[in-house]
C-alpha cells in the first residue's frame, strides 16, 4: 500500500454577485451548503464547504459577491469577500460568460493586483453555453491580457462542465498536510445555521421583487427530542411593519409554503424529520444591531466607513 502525502488547503471563490459561485461550491461539495438563488447578494457569509478528492481536502470560502457597497451590510460583505480571498492557497475569479469584462469585473481584476500577491488566481469563466466559442475565446484574451491568471477554465456550474478539470487542478495547488475537517463534513457553518440560511433562500425565491433586502432569519432554539427529530424554532426578521405583512401574506399563506418548503429541504439536508416554526418579527434598526452581524459571520466593524 502506498502512502500518498495528504493535502489540504482553501479555495476562495470570488466574483461579481450571481456569477455562480455558489452553484459551483455546492456541485463541488456535491450537496446543498449555500443558497443558490437570482437574487443578487444572497451569500452573506463565507460559507466553507468540504470537498474530498483523492488524496486532498478542498475546502471552499464561498464569499459575498464584490460589487460596490453603499451600506453597512454591504461594506461588511465586501470586507468578508476580500478577508476570504486574502486567507486562500489557491483563488478562483468566476465571471459570466454572456456578461463579458463588465465594469464590475475590472474594479475587480484592479483590486486583485493589490490584494492576492503570490497567491496563485484561476479565472473560471461560467455560463459558457450562453455564447459563441469564439466570443469565449475573445474574453479569455482579453482577461488573461488585463491579469496573470495561473490557469483559465471553460465551465458551466449548473450543468457541470468543466468542474472536474478545474478541480483536479486546484488539488495540484494545495498544500501537503493533515486533513483541515473530518472526512464527511461537508461545511463548518453550524446546522443553525445552515437551517436558517435554507429558510432565507425559500422566502428569497417566494418573494421575489418584494423581498425586503432587510431581512434575516436566526434560528432562535433547536431541541433534539427523543424519537430523533428536531424541533427548530426560527425567526425572521423585518425592518418594517409593511414588510411584516408582505412575508406572512394574506392568512398567513406565504410564511407557512416557505416553512414547509424549508422544512422539506432541512429534512432532506439532515436524513430525518424536523419540526420547523416559524416567527416573524418586526427590528427596526437590526441592519445596525453587531450580534445579526454575527449570527451571519460577519465583522460588524466591517462596516464602518
Amino acid at each position: 500500500m502506498t502512502n500518498t502525502p495528504t493535502k489540504a488547503g482553501f479555495i476562495a471563490l470570488i466574483g461579481e454577485p450571481n456569477a455562480g459561485k455558489s452553484t459551483l461550491l455546492n456541485r463541488m461539495v456535491g450537496a446543498k451548503v449555500s443558497i443558490v438563488t437570482h437574487k443578487v447578494q444572497t451569500t452573506r457569509a463565507r460559507i466553507r464547504g468540504v470537498a474530498m478528492a483523492e488524496n486532498a481536502q478542498l475546502i471552499f470560502i464561498d464569499t459575498p459577491g464584490l460589487f460596490k457597497p453603499r451600506r453597512r451590510l454591504d461594506r461588511a460583505m465586501v470586507a468578508a469577500a476580500w478577508g476570504g480571498a486574502a486567507d486562500a492557497d489557491v483563488v478562483v475569479l468566476m465571471i459570466e460568460a454572456h456578461r463579458g469584462m463588465s465594469e464590475g469585473v475590472k474594479a475587480i481584476l484592479e483590486t486583485l493586483a493589490e490584494r492576492a500577491g503570490k497567491t496563485p488566481v484561476a479565472l473560471a469563466i461560467n455560463k459558457i453555453d450562453k455564447v459563441k466559442s469564439e466570443t469565449l475565446l475573445a474574453l479569455a484574451k482579453d482577461m488573461n491580457d488585463a491579469y496573470p491568471f495561473a490557469e483559465t477554465f471553460m465551465i458551466s456550474a449548473e450543468k457541470g462542465h468543466g468542474c472536474d478539470t478545474l478541480r483536479d487542478w486546484l488539488v495540484t495547488q494545495l498544500p501537503e498536510g493533515p486533513y483541515l475537517y473530518p472526512e464527511d463534513q461537508i461545511a463548518d457553518l453550524p446546522m443553525r445555521m445552515i437551517a436558517a440560511e435554507m429558510t432565507r433562500e425559500k422566502l428569497t425565491l417566494r418573494l421575489h421583487q418584494e423581498l425586503p433586502y432587510e431581512l434575516t432569519v436566526e434560528t432562535e432554539n433547536w431541541e433534539e427530542r427523543p424519537d430523533g427529530t428536531a424541533r427548530i424554532d426560527q425567526i425572521v426578521y423585518v425592518a418594517r411593519d409593511g414588510h411584516k405583512g408582505i412575508v406572512l401574506g394574506k392568512g398567513g399563506e406565504t410564511i407557512k409554503s416557505v416553512g414547509k418548503a424549508a422544512r422539506v429541504e432541512i429534512e432532506e439536508f439532515l436524513g430525518r424529520r424536523v419540526h420547523l416554526f416559524l416567527q416573524v418579527k418586526v427590528r427596526p434598526n437590526w441592519l445596525e444591531e453587531s450580534e445579526r452581524y454575527s449570527e451571519m459571520g460577519l465583522d460588524f466593524k466591517d462596516g464602518n466607513t
